[in-house]
């Protein structure tokens, strides 16, 4: 069995991610989605023997093939937040008629975690869908992959990669530019801790990870983000998809007026409703 990661209790992870990345709370929908229990109806599957290297794959009703949506999280690459908080995402997606296969993956303060184990993971995970298709209705010829904040950094990293036969990235709220990131000192400056240092002690770490200087890469790509998002600033996306997009790329930015960090993973708001558009779009 794969071990159970143990999220922080009701109540106490909303506080703990704002306080870790220095912003306000944002705006409510009834309670906070980070501090709402996971879902039923995930199936844990390792993909490999570290404990954190697992995923939960989550089914449409129905036998039938069905599309793919590989799902990273956020958390500023932090051991603080799991899988868990983005399990609703995955439910509601599996409600659209699209399998969700939610990668967990070796964070900072995780053994071995930080970089390049979080980008190891995310790549082994993905690959990992061609065992899974071998027992379960997965259409591999229908893939996305999704991810929120650094989950973003982490779809958009993956997509760069070729591992497997992608449609399209759905970057939500994406900390797409790591040297960007730094500077602004995003999150009491994490992304010196997930790189080892900053870009002057690590130039080829920011090369290698950050996805601004991965262009193009030659997959469709819809941004999605808050135009008051305090956690990550909406600027990041729009100088990303400005890269993309002069690289080449099908990069199309959605910005989300009035919206938030969290309201792009809930399901509750009206901002879900551009996302999910944005995923069967791409899987069309």
């Amino acid at each position: 069995m794969v071990p159970q990661h143990k999220s922080p209790p009701p109540g106490i992870a909303l506080a703990l991610f704002l306080a870790l990345a220095g912003c306000r709370a944002p705006r409510s929908v009834n309670t906070p989605i980070l501090d709402l229990p996971p879902p039923a109806g995930a199936t844990r599957i390792a993909y490999g023997d570290a404990p954190q290297q697992f995923g939960d794959l989550r089914l449409p009703s129905g036998g039938q093939s069905v599309p793919v949506a590989i799902v990273i999280h956020g958390g500023y690459w932090r051991n603080a937040y799991s899988l868990d908080h983005i399990g609703h995402l995955c439910a509601a997606l599996t409600r659209a008629g699209v399998a969700a296969w939610s990668l967990e993956y070796r964070r900072l303060g995780d053994p071995g975690g930080g970089w390049p184990a979080a980008g190891d993971d995310v790549r082994r995970g993905a690959e990992h869908l061609r065992a899974l298709a071998r027992r379960y209705p997965l259409d591999l010829a229908r893939v996305i992959v999704i991810g929120h904040s650094a989950g973003g950094q982490l779809a958009l990293w993956l997509a760069a990669q070729h591992a497997i036969p992608l449609r399209g990235v759905v970057a939500l709220a994406a900390v797409s530019d790591l040297r960007r990131a730094w500077e602004l000192h995003l999150s009491r400056g994490v992304v010196a801790g997930l790189l080892g240092g900053q870009p002057d002690q690590q130039p080829e770490r920011y090369h290698q990870a950050s996805p601004i200087e991965l262009v193009p890469l030659h997959v469709r790509q819809r941004l999605l983000h808050g135009t008051r998002d305090d956690v990550v600033p909406i600027e990041i996306s729009r100088r990303y998809q400005a890269a993309a997009t002069a690289a080449g790329d099908d990069a199309r930015l959605i910005e989300l007026p009035n919206a938030g960090h969290f309201e792009l993973i809930d399901p509750r708001t009206t901002e879900w409703k551009s996302v999910q558009a944005a995923v069967l779009d791409l899987l069309q």
